[in-house]
């Protein structure tokens, strides 16, 4: 009977490979985000997950979607990747920083030309909300900050972050989105980066 129960434990705790997209949204793959995506990378690829990696700054694509969605926008061949990535990927992490409260320009630009109406959403005739086109995906966000992140919630009310998490991904079906905020990254010291690595790597392990 003990033996069991022991095997029952060890099949439901078993980690369930899954298709893991990593986006750098920090242009820069010196960055302390950067350090953070590779790291959750690494211990995803370790645990057995398969893992792609799209590092924003590295695109070739024109972020500014000059007519809105008045028309079409052909998309550069490394934006059709990304949403062919984005297609594949059954969980996908941001690595990204708060500039000014919100997200960088290229990880907007790169949100404004990606997720369009026919792939990530689609307008409804007499509905409210539009059909989320990308259920059944999960999210997790690495965000790091010159502000204390209990300043940025409690008093800021995390506009890059609600920006990305609730208008973004869950607007499009991705649920859950769960967040991890790394500050204030300004003095901060080696030790400190270095806890931040780790808990980038146990948030991979808990997949």
């Amino acid at each position: 009977m003990q033996a069991a129960l022991y095997w029952k434990a060890c099949i439901m705790t078993k980690t369930t490979p899954k298709r893991i997209l990593i986006l750098l949204g920090h242009p820069s793959s010196d960055s302390f985000c950067a350090a953070l995506a590779e790291a959750y990378a690494a211990t995803a690829r370790s645990a057995g997950h398969s893992v792609r990696e799209l590092r924003l700054g590295q695109l070739d694509f024109d972020p500014i979607l000059h007519e809105g969605y008045r028309q079409v926008q052909p998309l550069e061949a490394d934006l059709l990747a990304a949403q062919e990535a984005i297609s594949w990927a059954e969980h996908l992490v941001f690595a990204y920083p708060i500039w000014w409260g919100g997200a960088p320009a290229l990880l907007k630009g790169f949100v404004d030309r990606v997720f369009l109406p026919g792939y990530a959403f689609k307008y409804r005739p007499g509905k409210a909300f539009p059909a989320q086109l990308l259920k059944g995906r999960t999210a997790q966000l690495l965000v790091t900050m010159d502000t204390p992140p209990w300043y940025f919630r409690w008093v800021y009310h995390m506009p890059g972050i609600h920006q990305l998490r609730k208008t973004t991904l869950e607007f499009c079906g991705v649920k859950p989105v769960k967040v991890a905020s790394f500050g204030p990254m300004i003095d901060s010291t080696e030790a400190q980066r270095a806890r931040w690595l780790e808990q980038a790597q146990a948030l991979a392990r808990r997949l």
